[in-house]
């Protein structure tokens, strides 16, 4: 427990960035009144549009803030147009350097579903899954693999003839992401919707890829020393129509890095669309979290993004930071901000546009932020 409080450092980013992290600093803004919320944030420019804006994607004293930062609350970067010299995202630096830069190497993705949110199929608003049948988490591996700097192209007279990107899938990478996972299918109170059992799968395609049967070997290696936890398997292929039609079977998953990607994204559709998938990039020493959904240029200044991936960010950042520093008024302000968000999606009263409704980014964080004020400290 730090006396002094929590840094948090802030960094809105591009886009729908901005619109999505005010809301959520409105709700940390009532969460703190009557002085029971013990964080100080401190925001930071950056990003694409930054960049196109100054030359630069951060500022010195930012990416220092960053480093000694007890938890960061990132928006989303990306702009059109918006590239480094040698093509990549401007921006990046926010994101995948930072990953690299504080070793955030455990990417968790939380998929539950609460009641009051919809799903669209087929370009309309159904009840496909209940919400008790939809309550995963997916553990991705966050520096390796395929997004590693081991890539290069071959260019003769101008001409690009081959691009190469090569997978890379280490002992260390691999077992640490593992055992995190495994320690988290242990940790969760209920286990899988369908039959309580605590259960990591482990997602690969070791039937074809030499890195995934290394993977799935430290999977096994690592999973004897949890006998309290299933160990279960999927190629990600087939893993993909088993999300999507028993979820309820799902407790825990880890994945590697670019295999991960894929399926939290898809996982995103169980819990009502990227609106409200939220992401914590753990290390040992860091924690940075974010709304997965982007920054959505095309949505930007139109203050219609919907807020509530920014604000479930905020409960893993909260419970992430609890847990760090066995602070147990973290822990209750955690809960008091999720009580919040569900009582607010169960009343329907908060839908942005994705969820077919009409309420605004600013109205939807009014709504939460009051709702917050309604349960009490």
């Amino acid at each position: 427990m730090k006396d002094s409080g929590y840094s948090i450092a802030v960094f809105a980013g591009d886009g729908t960035g901005p619109e999505v992290v005010r809301e959520g600093t409105k709700v940390l803004a009532a969460l703190a009144e009557g002085g029971s919320a013990p964080w100080h944030l401190t925001e930071y420019p950056g990003g694409g549009q930054y960049y196109l804006a100054t030359g630069r994607e951060w500022e010195p004293d930012a990416k220092a803030a960053a480093e000694a930062a007890d938890a960061i609350l990132l928006g989303a970067v990306g702009w059109p147009g918006a590239t480094l010299p040698n093509g990549d995202l401007a921006g990046r630096a926010l994101v995948l350097g930072l990953r690299e830069q504080l070793d955030l190497f455990a990417n968790v993705r939380p998929c539950k579903l609460y009641p009051g949110v919809r799903h669209r199929i087929s370009g309309t608003f159904r009840e496909v899954w209940t919400p008790r049948n939809v309550d995963l988490v997916i553990v991705r591996e966050n520096t390796e693999d395929l997004y590693t700097p081991a890539r290069g192209r071959l260019s003769r007279g101008g001409e690009t003839e081959v691009a190469i990107d090569t997978r890379v899938v280490t002992r260390k990478g691999s077992e640490r992401i593992v055992r995190a996972a495994f320690e988290l299918a242990r940790a969760r109170p209920h286990g899988a919707p369908q039959d309580g059992r605590k259960r990591l799968t482990c997602v690969d395609k070791s039937n074809v890829l030499e890195g995934c049967r290394f993977f799935r070997e430290t999977f096994d290696r690592v999973g004897a020393e949890y006998p309290d936890v299933e160990r279960d398997y999927a190629y990600v292929d087939a893993f993909t129509q088993w999300l999507v039609r028993d979820p309820e079977r799902f407790d825990v998953v880890v994945a590697t890095n670019m295999m991960g990607d894929i399926i939290t994204d898809l996982a995103a559709v169980l819990q009502g669309g990227m609106g409200f998938a939220s992401g914590a990039n753990l290390g040992y020493d860091h924690g940075l979290f974010e709304p997965v959904h982007g920054s959505a240029p095309k949505h930007a200044g139109h203050n219609r993004a919907n807020p509530f991936a920014t604000f479930f960010a905020i409960v893993q950042m909260l419970r992430w930071l609890a847990e760090r520093h066995a602070d147990p008024r973290l822990a209750r302000q955690a809960d008091r901000l999720e009580s919040a968000l569900a009582s607010v999606l169960a009343n329907g009263t908060a839908r942005t546009y994705d969820q077919g409704g009409s309420v605004t980014t600013s109205a939807a964080g009014d709504r939460v932020a009051d709702a917050v004020r309604a349960v009490p400290t």
